[in-house]
């Protein structure tokens, strides 16, 4: 379920063949009392269309993942008493997963650090249904686990050297990861722009640069180095995360045969040693998946320089302000070229670092999750 109007819709019928329905949502904090009171009504019809679509369907339990959305559902399914599971991704949570943790039967996070913004603790005696000391009760009885956050299998254990024969990569040299989700990351692609000589001098480069146009220049850029440092360089405007068609990148002298392995995103984190990138809440798994170092650039809008510090601390990360990243003198003098120059000339540092990502892994976070909503379902089959 998810939004009317909400991307969801596209992902779910461009990735699945699940069934979608829509639910009116609306934000409401931050607005002035009209806004306010539309949103209010916005909600409250949200609700009687989520109790209707509950009884239609008869969900034995429901997960929800954060967002607007899942306010009007969860309130539904207080009321029908459907038992129902709020996850947390991110360190900090939304105001929407905030509430939503209050009426849900059971709150799932995935680090433990995320407890305190949540106002629970972890405590000294798991709850009866714990398979390990990870479940808990606060104060006010609220359920809550630590399960991690689900990535796809494929990303554990890769093949480096045959993920970089994919890209058309050779072993001489390292390889970094750059990357900012679909829409790209303006900042950080404008940051590697203006490094690209000093750091292909170095290092070979992926750059899913996103949807925004930012490819046309980029390519710019890319196309006064000399051929050498060119070859390096593969530009994707975006790489589908488990399968999609060819992507002709930068750098690539002709189109690959059909019947070929596909580039995706799983396998250019198989090729890194190195990902510079944002500090969404699909880093916290993704990095440790994949067993990377790396730099992390927290977009400054939202609460990702929680996510970022969580890597940060436990030595799998270092973290670079979105504002500083060129400095104020030359780009190759700023905060970001040195950091990512002093990593990809540190093998050993680099190496250290991935291995401290890799500690953080939680392959088994999907499992997790299902086996604890199986366990809401049963509890509510059986009443």
């Amino acid at each position: 379920m998810g939004s009317v109007g909400g991307m969801e819709q596209a992902i779910v019928s461009r990735e699945s063949n699940l069934r979608f329905r829509a639910l009116p949502a609306a934000a409401l904090r931050g607005r002035g009392p009209i806004q306010l009171a539309q949103g209010a009504a916005t909600m409250a019809a949200g609700t009687l269309a989520a109790r209707a679509i509950i009884r239609e369907l008869r969900p034995a339990a429901i997960l929800g993942t954060g967002g607007y959305v899942c306010v009007p559902l969860f309130l539904a399914a207080r009321t029908l008493r459907v038992p129902t599971m709020i996850y947390l991704p991110d360190v900090v949570p939304g105001l929407a997963v905030k509430l939503l943790s209050r009426i849900a039967t059971i709150t799932a996070v995935n680090v433990e650090d995320a407890l305190p913004y949540l106002g629970l603790r972890a405590a000294q005696h798991p709850t009866p249904n714990a398979q390990s000391g990870r479940h808990a009760r606060s104060a006010r009885r609220s359920a809550f686990v630590v399960t991690g956050y689900p990535v796809r299998a494929a990303l554990f254990g890769q093949d480096r050297a045959a993920c970089r024969r994919d890209f058309g990569l050779g072993e001489d040299l390292p390889v970094a990861l750059v990357y900012g989700g679909s829409r790209g990351a303006r900042s950080v692609n404008r940051a590697i722009a203006a490094l690209l000589p000093d750091l292909l001098a170095r290092c070979q480069i992926i750059h899913v640069c996103g949807r925004e146009g930012d490819e046309t220049w980029l390519r710019d850029a890319a196309a006064g180095l000399n051929p050498e440092l060119r070859g390096r360089y593969k530009l994707y405007t975006y790489l589908e995360s488990g399968g999609g068609e060819w992507e002709l990148g930068l750098g690539d002298s002709q189109p690959l045969a059909p019947t070929a392995q596909l580039r995706t995103m799983t396998k250019a984190f198989g090729a890194a040693d190195l990902a510079i990138c944002r500090s969404g809440a699909s880093t916290l798994a993704e990095l440790p998946a994949a067993g990377l170092p790396a730099v992390l650039v927290p977009y400054p809008y939202v609460h990702q320089d929680e996510n970022a510090d969580y890597l940060v601390r436990r030595g799998a990360a270092v973290k670079v302000d979105d504002a500083a990243m060129l400095g104020g003198g030359r780009p190759q003098d700023g905060v970001l070229a040195r950091e990512v120059i002093r990593l990809l000339e540190n093998t050993p540092e680099r190496r250290r670092m991935a291995e401290q990502s890799r500690a953080l892994a939680r392959p088994d976070a999907a499992r997790h999750l299902a086996e604890i909503l199986s366990r809401l379902a049963g509890r509510s089959a059986g009443r």
